[in-house]
């Protein structure tokens, strides 16, 4: 997955830091991500979540809110407000760069944030949250006894998540007054609430307010046991995988053109975990899959392995070429099932090499409906003739190039 660095203004002139993630392949549609409360751009719920998406052809924007990460600007002197502002800016600055934001996703404070600023980004035709609070006065229970020290001073250090910012009463002052109810209302886009029943941060009850206060389309997606950072990678890669799956429904993405050459289109596998086996494999915007190995082997078993997709092919393929067959003749046949598997034997028979083994794909097929004998065997000699048995039987030839 390509990175850029990538910057713009923010609500007050500073320079804020992002960074866009970009597909290996066609560039189908644009997502901007906004990060939880005090967090980053660098996160890895938003590290993975952005991957997942870029996979699917969907380049993500993930960008440090005003005075976070490696974006300029004094984190004391922002609000809800301003978060706001930026998530807008940010859009706009997509936008001049032309890629106009089709997806808008939000964690936690950022969620809130991306569903105040939504009615404000008009290319935007989808929403998604992750833990959003639907009061972003929410937050401020994370402040503990400093909310006196700030009311007395009108500002005081806070310690969120090990670390100290200084809260300003401008702050407490801004996201009391917020309200999301209106614009949740008034959204118009399709709108996708996920949200951990356990959340401790922020409670199960604010995704349900959410819910309520959209209008249709929208869906409501449980993230089980996640925290609320959605620190697991299991977690995260759900998150994105159903996000790209639901996005797909109401981005309309394009289909790519298809290569001189490649009259099927490219089939592409990405890395999905350098640290193990699992591997993206995405065909066109709507078809996603995922590869692994066994657990056995070393992998997580979160997918078929590359023989079993070698299988499916070739199960696919013979039940197709049967079924297609059937109808032309009119033939009563119901249904069909190709059970394969695959494995390597000695090359006895063969003349090759002492100790050399060849592929074995063994195939059982079950034909339901009043067939014959005699229409039974010809469906059985058909099988043979389909085109992906062919070409695991012919000799083949593989071209490798190096980008």
């Amino acid at each position: 997955m390509p990175t850029e660095k990538f910057t713009f203004q923010g609500h007050d002139g500073s320079t804020l830091a992002a960074r866009l993630d970009l597909p290996d392949g066609p560039h189908l549609a644009t997502a901007l991500f906004a990060h939880c409360f005090t967090c980053s751009k660098d996160i890895p719920a938003a590290r993975r979540i952005a991957a997942r998406l870029a996979a699917r052809g969907i380049a993500v924007l993930r960008f440090d809110f005003t005075g976070l990460g490696h974006s300029e600007g004094e984190f004391a002197n922002t609000t809800f407000t301003s978060n706001v502002a930026d998530v807008v800016l940010a859009a706009q600055a997509l936008d001049g760069h032309g890629m106009p934001v089709d997806l808008v996703i939000g964690h936690s404070l950022g969620g809130a944030a991306v569903l105040k600023a939504a009615p404000d980004i008009a290319s935007a035709k989808a929403v998604v949250t992750l833990g959003a609070p639907f009061d972003p006065h929410h937050v401020t229970q994370n402040f503990g006894g400093a909310l006196n020290d700030i009311a007395a001073k009108g500002h005081a250090m806070v310690q969120l998540a090990g670390r100290p910012f200084e809260i300003r009463q401008a702050f407490v002052d801004d996201v009391s007054a917020a309200s999301l109810a209106p614009a949740i209302a008034n959204l118009h886009k399709a709108l996708l609430v996920m949200h951990a029943p356990g959340d401790t941060t922020v409670g199960i009850d604010n995704a349900s307010q959410i819910f309520g206060a959209a209008k249709h389309p929208k869906s409501f997606v449980t993230l089980d046991d996640a925290d609320h950072l959605v620190t697991q990678a299991s977690d995260a890669e759900y998150a994105a995988d159903v996000i790209s799956a639901w996005a797909g429904r109401y981005l309309r993405l394009p289909e790519p053109a298809m290569p001189i050459g490649a009259p099927e289109g490219v089939v592409r596998v990405s890395e999905a975990d350098p640290r193990g086996f699992l591997q993206d494999v995405s065909h066109g915007p709507n078809h996603h899959t995922l590869a692994d190995e066994p657990l056995a082997y070393g992998g997580t078993n979160r997918g078929m392995s590359p023989y079993g997709f070698v299988a499916a092919g070739l199960g696919a393929c013979t039940s197709m070429t049967i079924r297609m067959y059937a109808r032309r003749k009119g033939w009563p046949l119901d249904h069909v099932s190709v059970d394969v598997t695959h494995d390597k034997v000695h090359a006895q028979d063969a003349e090759l090499g002492q100790g050399t083994k060849i592929d074995t794909f063994t195939r059982a097929i079950t034909l339901r409906g009043d067939l014959d004998a005699d229409q039974r065997a010809r469906l059985l000699d058909i099988a043979d003739r389909c085109p992906v048995h062919r070409t695991l039987e012919a000799e083949n030839r593989i071209v490798t190039t190096l980008v």
